[in-house]
């Protein structure tokens, strides 16, 4: 096989991580702020305000409803945003990958490296967000907290999707187009604010065999709720098998952009 199509991760990409990891707590004033209130936002506008005329769905609380569903758009967000402006940045306007490549890490440490930030955002957004939640009384514990490890494996799908995006688009402003395109529709239509049963049988099929969003949502909503969903351990399975799919696919789309 050609060397070409091998990747070449090293523990060096763990540097990566460090140093990101260290830029983000440089500014965690900043940095930690939206994962407080964001959720509160929601709760008191949607959850208990439009709750007040939904009621009940399946016999839950409307705010219990979508408190899982907070949880894992926050692992979508905190991921995807990190490695396509953010990554982006880094890459093009700071120059940061090229002068990282200047020394022993390869490309492949320093993609892996923006990688694991991504899906550790995502773990640090989750659990501050896990906290609040905690605070309101709408998730149960203790199996609520299994949605702290499963939310860096979350972060690190939504990371190498948005990783892709990145490799291959033309300019910072194209990104509009995933974040509108993508990533909104599955807030809206992913179980999030209403169960997938009111949407048309064809488009529930396509949520749940293609939507990534829907499986975070299936499984968050299992552990908040001490209820496990049938479709769990096939959510999780779909979670594990794309991450690996995007994941390698993400390294050789970088490849191709920045190997000349």
């Amino acid at each position: 096989m050609d060397s070409y199509l091998i990747p070449r991760i090293s523990r060096l990409s763990l540097k990566v991580w460090r140093r990101n990891w260290d830029v983000f707590f440089k500014t965690y004033q900043v940095n930690f702020l939206p994962p407080f209130i964001e959720p509160v936002l929601y709760l008191l506008a949607i959850g208990f305000g439009l709750g007040m005329f939904v009621g009940e769905i399946d016999g839950v609380p409307y705010v219990n409803f979508i408190a899982p569903a907070l949880l894992a758009i926050s692992m979508m967000n905190a991921a995807f945003f990190e490695c396509t402006y953010s990554s982006y940045v880094r890459m093009y306007y700071q120059k940061t990958f090229e002068a990282m490549i200047a020394t022993p890490l390869s490309l492949d440490d320093v993609v892996t490296g923006e990688l694991l930030w991504g899906a550790t955002r995502s773990l640090i957004y989750s659990s501050v967000m896990l906290l609040v939640l905690t605070v309101f009384g709408v998730v149960d514990l203790p199996s609520s907290l299994f949605i702290i490890p499963f939310s860096f494996l979350a972060g690190l799908l939504f990371a190498c999707i948005a990783m892709c995006f990145t490799a291959i688009t033309p300019g910072i402003d194209a990104l509009n187009y995933p974040s509108f395109l993508f990533i909104t529709p599955m807030f809206l239509f992913s179980g999030t604010f209403f169960p997938l049963t009111v949407l048309p049988p064809t488009v529930q099929v396509f949520t749940v065999l293609f939507l990534p969003l829907t499986q975070l949502v299936i499984i968050t909503r299992s552990l908040t709720l001490s209820s496990p969903s049938p479709l769990f351990l096939y959510s999780l399975t779909w979670i594990i098998l794309a991450t690996i799919l995007f994941f390698v696919l993400s390294l050789w789309l970088m490849r191709r952009r920045l190997i000349v």
